[in-house]
């Protein structure tokens, strides 16, 4: 008996332990921010951190290309002598210094790039532009989709936790009778006991629920960069119910993936970059040409020269060998890439809109009339075991299957969305919304 009692008081203890955190974990934010999809979106790309610092990225990437335009600057160089002064009887002038009789040198240079070079470092800069561009819109899709499944998934784990709630308050109704007629011998100890610790295990179930909603919250919250807020979506279950997969055809939302996707595009991308920077590596090659003019006063064959010249480095040892090898064999790299996105985007389409008819042919199959039901009768099997009409076993039962019917639905719902969200992600398009 006194083991009984001891299991009985450790029971109580951890369920009110249990309780105390959950009241904690929901009085943690006193906010809550009711809001739609479409609100959700427009929050998101006005304040995301990540798409402010990708923006500024792209903005980096335009001012290369004017740095790519401008051309080399001239050089010019002066120089005066002699430092130390000199006497030179056989000179015409035999005393010289810094300041009189000495030698002056003047020379202006421009460098002249050859092989189109300046144009080919205009063509690699607009690229990498179009790539930062691709990686920013691909920043947007991905996060876009993590908001979008976070969005739903709260909704579906909250209708979840609303069932987790409706049992564990009318368990503790009936521990609270229970606590009335203790001592009494109306009831037997065991059927207390094992009240209770069903009672336990939901509460502690719930609490592991909460805390899959707490942190799917706080990654939204971090995607929209809002702060001590409890978020609760605001989902029109009736747009939800009549999406359909035969909507779109493959061949549809294929084409619109090979023409939308952004990493696709950037694939695409970086084979254009490593064709243009193959080209370039080539031109790299060809030595570029200095032009200049020169005035010399006085140390020349002549007083007063003025000459111009031209200089040119020799290819002998070092014509870019490495560069261009290099460059061709990305261009092959960046080639099987883009075919290897392009073979993944088929796949990944092609599979989704497979599991797409599957979920929504098992979330048509759902008799709303049997969960309706299951609704109903949970208050009268509540009553009837007040009534003792039922049996211990029964009750928990029927509390258990109602449990697992209400969670296993919701699970449902959620897959099938989640695969209309992949589909989208996959085409890059907002087919299903």
């Amino acid at each position: 008996m006194r083991v009984l009692i001891r299991c009985l008081l450790i029971v109580l203890t951890v369920v009110e332990f249990s309780s105390s955190l959950s009241a904690q974990s929901k009085n943690l934010f006193r906010d809550t921010m009711k809001i739609s999809l479409d609100s959700a979106e427009s929050i998101f790309l006005r304040n995301n951190f990540q798409l402010l610092a990708q923006r500024y990225n792209v903005d980096a990437q335009k001012a290369l290309v004017i740095q790519a335009k401008l051309l080399p600057n001239p050089n010019f160089s002066l120089s005066r002598g002699p430092l130390i002064p000199i006497y030179d009887p056989s000179s015409q002038y035999p005393h010289s210094n810094f300041f009189s009789n000495g030698e002056t040198s003047v020379s202006v240079s421009q460098l002249i790039l050859l092989a189109g070079k300046r144009n080919k470092q205009i063509k690699l800069a607009e690229a990498n532009v179009k790539l930062a561009e691709a990686q920013f819109f691909d920043l947007i899709r991905t996060l876009k989709y993590t908001l979008r499944t976070n969005f739903f998934n709260i909704y579906y784990l909250q209708h979840s936790a609303k069932v987790y709630d409706k049992e564990i308050q009318s368990l503790q109704k009936v521990v609270a009778a229970f606590n009335q007629q203790e001592g009494k011998g109306y009831i037997a100890e065991k059927e207390v006991i094992r009240v209770k610790a069903q009672l336990y295990s939901l509460q502690s179930e719930y609490n592991d629920l909460i805390n899959q909603i707490n942190d799917t919250q706080s990654e939204l919250r971090l995607i929209l960069q809002v702060k001590n807020v409890s978020i609760d979506p605001i989902v029109n279950d009736r747009t939800v119910d009549i999406l359909s997969p035969d909507k779109y055809p493959v061949s549809i939302l294929i084409d619109s993936a090979f023409k939308s996707r952004t990493d696709l595009k950037i694939a695409r991308t970086n084979t254009d970059i490593s064709k243009i920077n193959y080209d370039y590596q080539k031109a790299l090659a060809v030595p570029d040409l200095t032009a200049a003019i020169s005035y010399d006063k006085q140390g020349s064959y002549a007083a007063n020269l003025f000459s111009a010249g031209v200089s040119i480095d020799l290819p002998v040892f070092n014509r870019n060998q490495g560069n261009i090898k290099s460059s061709k064999f990305m261009i092959d790299y960046n080639l099987n890439t883009q075919k290897n996105t392009e073979a993944t985007v088929e796949e990944q389409i092609s599979r989704a809109v497979q599991k797409a008819y599957d979920n929504d042919r098992l979330y048509h199959n759902i008799d709303n009339k049997f969960t309706n039901d299951f609704d109903k009768m949970l208050n009268e099997v509540f009553l009837n075991y007040e009534k003792r009409n039922i049996g211990l076993l029964d009750f928990l039962d029927f509390y258990d299957s109602y449990k697992q019917n209400t969670l296993q639905i919701n699970y449902i719902r959620y897959n099938r969305l989640q695969i209309f969200e992949d589909l989208n992600f996959y085409t890059g398009t907002n087919f299903y919304n």
